[in-house]
């Protein structure tokens, strides 16, 4: 179906738009303007909300706000919002009386004849799709990034040609009702994350994998070789299949050696491209990114553009963000990292100890893998939120925990940027890598990173 028609299709319609968010908010706009009914259903107040609510009243939306939000929902389509469990059982209820229920990606997948590369895994999803798509513009494209990352690409769906590219970052909320998949389609790793959500591992792996279930024998799949589950998927690949490695030499794929430099062999041919060196953002994790990176834009970039990226690429906001000098010591914002494996690649980036400011929401995601990295990696240990007993506990009972590093409780992330600066020596370094989510205190990582970064800036100098 082609775009006009399907805007044709709902003039007239009821339409409700679950979450009146960043994702949502031009969303619902963008379907009034079509001629669609649209209501816009939420589970916050509406002084929540606050100015978003009269905009979209002033628009024409009808507003559907708290705990009943969606309750007895007497339209023709839901949209449900990326963060919203798919088995809902409001949205079970919906399905069952006939209603259709999808999301702004399902549906854009369905109108898009641009090339498509979706980015999905636990850790690195945002970063790679940054990395592509910055590759992909220095080339002289033109380029549409969304997804789980920037604006909602659906209202740009008559802007977009056959000629133009698409990357679009994928979380498991968003997969797991797909039935379409990309061009190229990139699956960084799998290890457990949002099990608060997902009603298991299985489920969880399940979603993951919908980005490559619907490939076609023409597209292109990229996966990591270094772990179990995403190299478990190279069985389910229909089209060209490619993968990255830091681990070992592959010969279809991006690989790194064991002098630090970084390959991608294809169709016979292993062309060198720069050492690790040379790639501005700090840590291995993040090499791992541009292999990934470069297995997925082979053939559609240039050596030299992806060597110009490396160097001027200065990193995305949130991960290992270099924040200020202080007094001798430099401080890191590493919020997006959310899960035990991100801050596990955030003290791996870092060549000496550090002071780690961790904790919050609990997504049920075990602490007991990053233990050796906090003992090897971290000289204090800062730990608030609802996790900070989980993590102590954690420490504390691995046999190899000998007092170090120090364990420091506080209230929140303010007393903790506090204590680091009364007690970090000239040449250390202070990081915010929670390991957790941040919804016992914020509304999203972001806005922890943002806080984090607002007291750092306002340390004294002197």
């Amino acid at each position: 179906m082609d775009c006009k028609r399907f805007f044709e299709q709902i003039k007239g319609k009821r339409i409700a738009m679950c979450g009146i968010g960043v994702s949502n908010t031009p969303l619902i706009l963008d379907f009034l303007s079509k001629g669609a009914k649209v209501y816009a259903c939420d589970r916050r107040s509406r002084e929540l909300i606050g100015e978003t609510a009269e905009k979209l009243e002033a628009a024409g939306a009808r507003l559907r706000l708290g705990e009943d939000y969606l309750d007895n929902l007497e339209v023709d389509i839901i949209f449900r919002t990326p963060g919203m469990n798919f088995n809902l059982p409001e949205l079970e209820a919906a399905r069952k009386k006939g209603i259709a229920v999808t999301s702004e990606m399902e549906v854009f997948f369905d109108l898009c004849p641009a090339t498509v590369f979706a980015v999905t895994g636990s850790d690195g999803k945002t970063t790679t799709t940054t990395l592509i798509a910055k590759m992909l513009e220095a080339e002289g494209k033109r380029v549409f990034v969304g997804g789980n990352i920037g604006t909602p690409l659906l209202p740009e769906i008559e802007n977009i040609t056959a000629e133009d590219f698409v990357v679009a970052e994928l979380s498991s909320f968003q997969l797991i009702s797909m039935r379409k998949s990309p061009d190229v389609a990139v699956v960084t790793n799998v290890a457990p994350n949002h099990l608060d959500v997902h009603k298991d591992m299985d489920e969880y792996v399940e979603a993951k994998k919908n980005v490559i279930l619907h490939q076609n024998a023409f597209s292109r799949t990229v996966l990591n070789r270094d772990n179990e589950i995403t190299e478990g998927f190279r069985q389910f690949v229909r089209g060209q299949s490619l993968g990255f490695s830091m681990e070992r030499q592959l010969h279809n794929g991006a690989w790194l050696d064991d002098e630090g430099y970084l390959h991608m062999a294809y169709r016979g041919i292993d062309v060198p491209i720069m050492h690790k060196s040379e790639i501005t953002i700090l840590g291995d994790h993040n090499v791992a990114n541009y292999l990934t990176a470069i297995a997925a834009v082979w053939g559609y970039v240039g050596v030299d553009t992806i060597k110009k990226v490396a160097k001027e690429f200065g990193g995305v906001e949130h991960r290992i963000e270099f924040v200020r000098e202080v007094k001798g010591v430099k401080y890191y914002n590493d919020s997006i990292a959310s899960s035990p494996t991100r801050t596990i690649a955030g003290l791996k980036a870092f060549d000496r100890k550090v002071h780690l400011i961790a904790g919050g929401y609990d997504k049920h995601i075990p602490f007991e893998p990053m233990v050796p990295f906090v003992l090897e990696k971290v000289e204090k240990l800062y730990l608030c939120g609802h996790t900070a007993d989980k993590i102590e506990t954690a420490v504390r009972a691995s046999r190899d925990y000998n007092g170090n590093p120090e364990i420091i409780r506080v209230e929140n992330i303010a007393q903790a940027v506090e204590m680091a600066y009364n007690t970090a020596k000239p040449g250390d370094i202070v990081t915010l890598s929670p390991a957790c989510a941040s919804f016992d205190a914020y509304p999203n990582f972001a806005a922890r990173g943002n806080h984090f970064k607002e007291l750092v800036n306002g340390l004294e100098n002197n």
